[in-house]
């Protein structure tokens, strides 16, 4: 640079040679080099507005200038895309020997909120659970319909559901408990929990557990297809879906759909976000247990009174 320059126009000029710099070594396309430019011009108001020039940016200013941005509105991925752009300017000006720092490389966007998955209102929901199809083969039918009941009803990820047993054997990763009402599952990281399981979702389980003799060939799976083998996550999902169509919701419905509606509607019932967080395995009970002292018959009390298939369990 010459000397004299006034900081903007030093500034202005370095602005210049980089975006020169993408467009000639870098062989950028114009929709790509305006993007860049729309981010050194950001910067350049950012240091007018600072006092400063680009050369005396410090990483203290840059994460300043990233809390404005959020503050204002800024997606954090847009705020990601504007430093993705600083910093490679900054990289260039080292390369260049005009910088011994780059301020923007140890600088991160705020991270963005992971979106819920979305549940069903509670009619839509036991409209999905009540649904009958009356021309469909009445063993799928009884299936497709347990299915649907212990994933709202007991809140079960698909692998816990695709993983349960008829009985308790050694070997077994879970199973359904219809004398006490509660469905044993292993987890995510190997972890068992127990899960109370609602008169509507028991009711479901009997009568499948009749209806399914009629394909029963020696596995031991609960939820099978007519030739006698276990079901798959992905037949599950396509039968979901399908069922959600037939009983006339507009989403379609996916197995974490109903799981999240389990936990959303047991929790605005109860407003107990601890016992919500057990009953869905987020932690194992029984290490959950030594710091809040909840134990399995608090959480089926909150099911009971909670959620809209629970009612009155039966054990007998």
């Amino acid at each position: 640079m010459a000397t004299g320059q006034a900081p903007d126009d030093d500034d202005t000029a370095l602005i210049q040679a980089y975006l020169s710099h993408l467009r000639v070594h870098k062989r950028l396309a114009d929709r790509t080099l305006a993007l860049y430019t729309a981010d050194m011009e950001r910067l350049r108001q950012q240091v007018q507005a600072q006092g400063i020039g680009l050369r005396d940016v410090g990483s203290h200013h840059v994460r300043q200038w990233v809390a404005r941005m959020h503050a204002g509105g800024r997606s954090p991925r847009g705020i990601a895309l504007i430093l993705s752009g600083w910093r490679g300017f900054y990289a260039w000006l080292g390369r260049e020997g005009l910088v011994k720092v780059n301020p923007v490389v140890d600088v991160r966007a705020p991270k963005a909120p992971k979106p819920l998955p979305k549940a069903l209102g509670v009619d839509d929901a036991v409209q999905l659970a009540s649904h009958a199809d009356t021309d469909e083969d009445p063993v799928r039918e009884a299936r497709d319909a347990c299915i649907t009941e212990l994933l709202y009803g007991c809140g079960l990820r698909i692998g816990e559901l695709v993983g349960l047993d008829i009985s308790a054997a050694g070997d077994a990763r879970g199973w359904i408990d219809l004398d006490d009402a509660v469905a044993h599952v292993l987890g995510k990281g190997s972890k068992r929990r127990s899960v109370p399981v609602g008169t509507a979702a028991l009711a479901a389980v009997r009568q499948w557990l009749l209806a399914r003799e009629a394909w029963a060939a020696g596995d031991p799976a609960m939820f099978i297809n007519p030739r006698g083998g276990r079901l798959t996550p992905q037949h599950i999902r396509l039968r979901l879906r399908r069922r959600s169509a037939q009983a006339g919701l507009a989403t379609p419905v996916h197995p974490h759909m109903l799981r999240h509606s389990y936990a959303s509607h047991v929790l605005q019932s109860s407003g107990d976000l601890r016992a919500v967080q057990e009953l869905l395995g987020h932690a194992s009970i029984s290490t959950t247990q030594v710091y809040t002292r909840l134990d399995y018959q608090h959480l089926a009390r909150v099911y009971d009174a909670a959620h809209p298939r629970a009612g009155r369990r039966n054990k007998g």
